[in-house]
């Protein structure tokens, strides 16, 4: 029978690490209702179709190299953004990782997270959920000028139906996030030590 080599049994050993981070990101602590688990999910989805709708005008030849790297930049930021709604329902929200120097396992406060989460919320609902809808009933840009005859929604077609199917999700972002961080707050309030109880004595 052949002994393993040292190169062999560290093979698996990156796949291995990457699930178990990957699952340890995503997993849910006690107290995460089905329904709560299921928007923070939804949340990286909403934002995905935009992403990949971008994608191709990065391999358009028309464009420069830095219009390139920003349509690529921007569609990996829109989800690495979006993937943080996980820190709402999982474990890495409530503590910090152990891979970070100083500061692992520590508990963090409530408001860290609360504040960026409920800013994040009402930006998002402003950006995609108000001001998306109202210009593109109104036919123009966020700054009030009129729609160029080249933009998506204005060509037609399969174009424009792309264009609508992709980027409606957005309207979600930002609701989906308030919704999670709404659920947070509770969630952390319940789990807050009362006056005049000893936990160590629990």
């Amino acid at each position: 029978m052949k002994t393993p080599t040292r190169s062999e049994d560290r093979a698996p050993a990156a796949p291995g690490r990457f699930r178990a981070a990957w699952r340890a990101a995503h997993a849910p602590v006690p107290g995460v209702s089905h329904r709560t688990l299921a928007l923070a999910r939804a949340v990286p989805l909403a934002v995905l179709p935009a992403g990949l709708w971008r994608l191709p005008a990065a391999f358009d030849s028309g464009i420069g190299i830095g219009e390139r790297m920003y349509v690529v930049f921007l569609s990996l930021f829109s989800e690495a953004v979006a993937f943080t709604a996980f820190g709402l329902v999982a474990r890495w929200g409530e503590v910090v990782p152990a891979w970070v120097p100083g500061l692992r396992g520590r508990r963090i406060p409530p408001a860290a997270v609360l504040v960026p989460a409920a800013l994040g919320a009402t930006a998002l609902t402003l950006l995609w959920t108000v001001l998306t809808l109202a210009t593109e009933i109104m036919g123009t840009t966020i700054r009030g000028d009129a729609l160029p005859a080249d933009f998506p929604s204005r060509v037609g077609g399969w174009t424009a139906a792309s264009y609508y199917v992709c980027y409606a999700p957005l309207v979600l972002w930002g609701p989906l996030l308030a919704a999670l961080t709404v659920a947070y707050a509770r969630r952390r309030r319940r789990g807050r030590p009362r006056p005049g109880i000893d936990i160590g004595a629990a």
